[in-house]
């Protein structure tokens, strides 16, 4: 029998490789989307441009418990994952009231109308290693201790508990993938990584002279989008629920991603970057890296891309788009 899956944050880097990847595993997929994505879908829904008519989406609201249950009672998944989140970085007190609503209430109610509806469904949430925050021990693992330093990082943290408890007082198998950042050519033009790329090949193409960035000495764990959403398949496949962490164990500067993508095409980063204050975050005294031993051992998974792999695929794809 055909598996259904239902993915919210469809649209997305991660939802995207994981309706590709489901696909090609023979699942029937459906996603969570919303309204305006169906109303802009040339910008809202371009991530799934070549799958969308494989596919079946259903305009929800996941603040609208509602609206999840009609969902829900429609499709009845085998599998959910849940990939939606707010996760803007906002110091307002309208933002951050925002980011713990949605955030915390959208895992609070898929959870609760699975349980109710279709209990048997395996069930995947999307945590962060925001929800380790200011740390004290590096590399982390499962047994780190939370310590979330920006809303985003504390909704997450709430969401990951919930999906504990739902483990332990229903027995449904419900996972939390702590996933470390993770990058691809779909990656959003909101995050760094891809300012990075698409400053490099603008430069290159002479649409831009420069590029404005915060601290270049700042360390990241970046692994491969697609690996990640692996990662995710892997965990609602194995016998017992659990939480895993996902990430490369490996650190990288943010000069060393500029470098690397600049020497790509051929540029020497130097003559084009300017650094900006403003774009400074608080320093942080022990690194976010995270120890994936734990996934690699129980569940096989591993990367297939290194860090050079990763840079250099998202300047082709870069490339290839702005040339046109």
């Amino acid at each position: 029998m055909t598996k259904k899956a239902l993915i919210t944050g469809i649209a997305g880097q991660d939802g995207s490789y994981l309706a590709d990847l489901l696909l090609s595993k023979g699942y029937e997929v459906h996603g969570i989307v919303r309204r305006i994505a169906i109303e802009d879908s040339a910008h809202k829904l371009k991530n799934l441009g070549q799958i969308q008519d494989r596919i079946k989406l259903h305009v929800a609201s996941l603040d609208n418990v509602l609206s999840l249950i009609k969902t829900i009672r429609e499709v009845m998944p085998d599998e959910c994952y849940h990939l939606a989140a707010s996760s803007f970085v906002s110091y307002s007190f309208e933002d951050e009231m925002s980011i713990l609503n949605n955030n915390i209430n959208a895992t609070h109610y898929l959870l609760a109308a699975l349980k109710e509806f279709v209990p048997a469904c395996r069930f995947y949430y999307a945590g962060s290693s925001e929800m380790f925050g200011t740390v004290t021990s590096s590399p982390q693992d499962e047994t780190t201790p939370f310590n979330p330093r920006a809303i985003y990082g504390v909704s997450k943290v709430a969401g990951y508990h919930l999906v504990k408890n739902y483990r332990q007082q229903y027995g449904m198998f419900a996972c939390s993938g702590i996933l470390y950042n993770h990058e691809s050519p779909r990656r959003g033009y909101e995050f760094v990584t891809r300012k990075i790329i698409s400053s490099a090949v603008r430069i290159k193409l002479g649409l831009q002279d420069s590029v404005s960035l915060g601290n270049l000495d700042a360390l990241r764990d970046w692994g491969y989008a697609p690996d990640y959403v692996n990662a995710m398949w892997l965990m609602l496949q194995t016998e017992n629920p659990d939480d895993y962490v996902v990430a490369t164990g490996e650190t990288r500067t943010v000069r060393e991603f500029v470098d690397t993508a600049f020497s790509c095409l051929g540029l020497d980063y130097d003559k084009y970057v300017r650094i900006d204050p403003q774009f400074f975050r608080p320093a942080e005294q022990v690194q976010l890296c995270g120890n994936p031993n734990k996934i690699m051992a129980r569940l096989g998974w591993k990367r297939t891309r290194s860090f050079k792999e990763i840079v250099r695929e998202m300047v082709d794809s870069e490339l290839a788009l702005l040339s046109k």
